[in-house]
C-alpha cells in the first residue's frame, strides 16, 4: 500500500471545518494539515494552531493557498455559494477535492465541478458523511445483496420540530441557495438514492413553504431566529419518480408542527422486504405466511468497510477518502451521484415556483444522456 504523506489545505475554517473535517483528518495516519484559509484571518490562525503542523501557512485568499504545489488535497468548508468556484479552482490547480455538502448552490455549478474533475483527472467527492454510519452501510449491503427485492418506494426523512440554525449564513438565500431542503434534505436524499443505487430521474414535483419563518421569539433549539434574516424556506416536500417507475418522497424541515421527526434517515419498501431507521435499523418482511421485524445487532464486528470500531462517521469518511487519494481508487461518494442530488434539489425549487412538474427527460435531456 502507498504510504506517502498527504498534505492538505483547508479552505473555510468555520463550524463544519472545526466540528467535523479537521478533527477527523488529524486522526489519520500520514496526513498533514499544512495550510488554512478563511476570509476572517483569526479563524484561520486558530485552526492552524489547533490542527496544523508546525509552521502551517495561513491565508485569507484561497488563490494564494492554491499556489502551493506541495498540497495534494483541498477540503472546501465554506458557505454553499462558494463551493463551486473554490472547488473548480482547486481542481484546476491540480488538487484532489473534498467539498462539503451540498455540492453547489446550483445544478449548473455542480455540473461544471464534475466536468472540471473529469478534464483535470483529479478526484472530487462531496461530504455526504451519513453514508458512513454503520446502519447506513449495513442497509446498503443488504440492498446490494437483493434482500429487499425490487425497491419501488422510498422515503427520505429530514424533519426537525424546531431546530433552525441561527448562526452563520444558514438563513441567507443568496449565500446558501435555500433552507432545510438544501441543508439537511440533501443528506437524506443522498442516503436514499445511494441505497437504492438509482440515479435515473424521470420527474420531480415539489412544494416549499415559508410558514413559520416570520414567528417572533420562536421556541428553537438554537435560540429564536430573526424573521427579517430568515429568507429561505422553513419546509419543503417532494415527490420524485424514477425512470424505472420507483417513487421517492422527500420531506425536509427545520421547523414543523409535528412529533414525527427524523433526520438523515431513509425508508425502503421492496418486493421481498422493507427497512426503516425509525427505532434503530429495522428490517420487515414476510416468511412462512408470517410477518416479521428484525433489528440487526450493529454493535458486533463486521467487515472493515462497514465497521470502524470506535470510528465516527466523520472519521470513516476521512479515512476512506484519504485511502482513495493515496491508492488512486474511486471515492465512496462519486461526484456524478452528488450532481444528481443537486439536480433534484433544484428541480424541487423550480417545481414549487412554477407549480408544475419538472421532467428530466425533456428539460434535462443532455444530463440524462451524460449519465
Amino acid at each position: 500500500m502507498n504510504d506517502r504523506t498527504i498534505r492538505i489545505g483547508i479552505i473555510g475554517c468555520g463550524g463544519i471545518a472545526n466540528g467535523k473535517q479537521m478533527p477527523s483528518l488529524v486522526k489519520q495516519k500520514g496526513v498533514e494539515l499544512v495550510a488554512f484559509c478563511d476570509i476572517v484571518k483569526d479563524k484561520a490562525v486558530k485552526a492552524a494552531a489547533t490542527f496544523g503542523v508546525e509552521g502551517a501557512d495561513v491565508y485569507t485568499d484561497y488563490h494564494e493557498l492554491l499556489k502551493d504545489t506541495s498540497i495534494e488535497v483541498i477540503h472546501v468548508c465554506t458557505p454553499n455559494k462558494s463551493h463551486a468556484p473554490i472547488s473548480i479552482a482547486s481542481l484546476e490547480a491540480g488538487k484532489h477535492v473534498l467539498c462539503e455538502k451540498p455540492m453547489a448552490k446550483t445544478a449548473a455549478e455542480a455540473r461544471e465541478m464534475v466536468e472540471t474533475a473529469k478534464r483535470t483527472g483529479k478526484k472530487l467527492t462531496i461530504g455526504y458523511d451519513n453514508r458512513y454510519r454503520t446502519d447506513s452501510q449495513y442497509l446498503k449491503q443488504l440492498a446490494e445483496e437483493g434482500e429487499f427485492g425490487d425497491i419501488y418506494f422510498a422515503k427520505a426523512h429530514a424533519v426537525r420540530r424546531r431546530a433552525v440554525p441561527t448562526w452563520g449564513v444558514f438563513l441567507n438565500e443568496e449565500e446558501q441557495g435555500g433552507g432545510p431542503l438544501i441543508d439537511i434534505g440533501t443528506h437524506a436524499l443522498d442516503l436514499t438514492l445511494w441505497t437504492l443505487d438509482n440515479y435515473k430521474v424521470k420527474s420531480v414535483v415539489g412544494n416549499v413553504y415559508y410558514k413559520l419563518s416570520d414567528t417572533e421569539n420562536a421556541a428553537n433549539a438554537f435560540g429564536p431566529w430573526d424573521p427579517k434574516e430568515f429568507t429561505v424556506e422553513d419546509s419543503a416536500f417532494a415527490f420524485i419518480t424514477m425512470e424505472n417507475g420507483a417513487t421517492v418522497t422527500l420531506e425536509a424541515s427545520w421547523a414543523l408542527n409535528t412529533l414525527d421527526v427524523d433526520e438523515a434517515k431513509t425508508t425502503l419498501c421492496g418486493t421481498k422486504a422493507g427497512a426503516d431507521m425509525r427505532d434503530g435499523l429495522r428490517i420487515n418482511g414476510e416468511k412462512l405466511s408470517r410477518l416479521y421485524v428484525t433489528k440487526p445487532d450493529l454493535q458486533a464486528g463486521g467487515v472493515a468497510y462497514y465497521d470502524g470500531g470506535s470510528e465516527t462517521q466523520a472519521d470513516k469518511e476521512a479515512r476512506l477518502w484519504i485511502d482513495a487519494v493515496r491508492n488512486d481508487t474511486e471515492p465512496v461518494v462519486k461526484a456524478e451521484q452528488a450532481l444528481v442530488v443537486s439536480e433534484i434539489l433544484e428541480a424541487i425549487y423550480e417545481s414549487a415556483k412554477s407549480g408544475k412538474a419538472v421532467y428530466f427527460n425533456e428539460q434535462n435531456q443532455a444530463l440524462v444522456n451524460e449519465r
